[in-house]
């Protein structure tokens, strides 16, 4: 008997929001630093590090299918996954798959690393210097320019690996994630039951409390 379907809000608009709002912001940060607009350089990182800080937040308060235990697996689950990769077949994932699972996780590590190598960095060629360069010793802040350099490498590899994922997932799958990410909704079988749902108030208070702390942190990164 075939199943019957429906569409369903599997992302909520906090999860959208972190996602696009990233996308930007790390494009930003590219033409900004080439441009060497340095103000609104680091403006765009400071906007970063309070988005993956309120995913981290989102990801323990959040939405179900927003928060991590409901989408990290094992390396079994992920390499069982990735083994029927080819295979066609409908996308009954209410949250992330188990490969994307890991994707998010190391994004997430990944944009860390960028923001906080860049707020020590010192390439001490009398340009410019991460607003808390001051505060580490030199070695490490000229150590974390390298690392910042390095880790953007890092970044636009794991955002072309995401990319072609997309694209693999379209190809021999089927499955359209850029849609689902775009309008949150995804078609899933009547017998899957629907993400719980949290209030959007919840995520607005928490972002609110993040955005004020890391501001407050980019004030005193400004006065040091």
């Amino acid at each position: 008997m075939d199943r019957a379907w429906r569409y369903v809000v599997v992302w909520d608009g906090w999860v959208r929001m972190f996602h696009w709002s990233v996308v930007l912001l790390i494009m930003l940060s590219y033409f900004t630093a080439r441009a060497g607009n340095w103000k609104l350089h680091f403006f765009s990182g400071y906007s970063i590090l309070a988005l993956v800080l309120f995913r981290l937040a989102w990801g323990l308060f959040g939405s179900e299918s927003a928060r991590f235990g409901s989408f990290i697996r094992s390396p079994v689950r992920v390499y069982s996954y990735l083994r029927d990769m080819r295979t066609p077949g409908s996308d009954t994932h209410v949250t992330h798959n188990p490969a994307g699972a890991w994707m998010v996780v190391a994004m997430l590590v990944i944009l860390l690393s960028q923001v906080g190598t860049g707020l020590i960095a010192d390439p001490d060629d009398f340009v410019v210097r991460g607003p808390f360069a001051r505060m580490v010793d030199s070695t490490i802040s000229y150590s974390a320019y390298g690392l910042h350099a390095r880790n953007f490498i890092l970044l636009l590899t794991a955002i072309g690996l995401h990319v072609a994922a997309i694209i693999a997932y379209r190809v021999f799958k089927g499955h359209n994630l850029l849609v689902a990410m775009l309008t949150g909704r995804k078609k899933l079988p009547y017998d899957i039951a629907e993400p719980r749902a949290t209030s959007m108030l919840r995520g607005a208070v928490i972002f609110a409390v993040i955005a004020g702390a890391v501001f407050a942190l980019s004030r005193f990164g400004a006065a040091a």
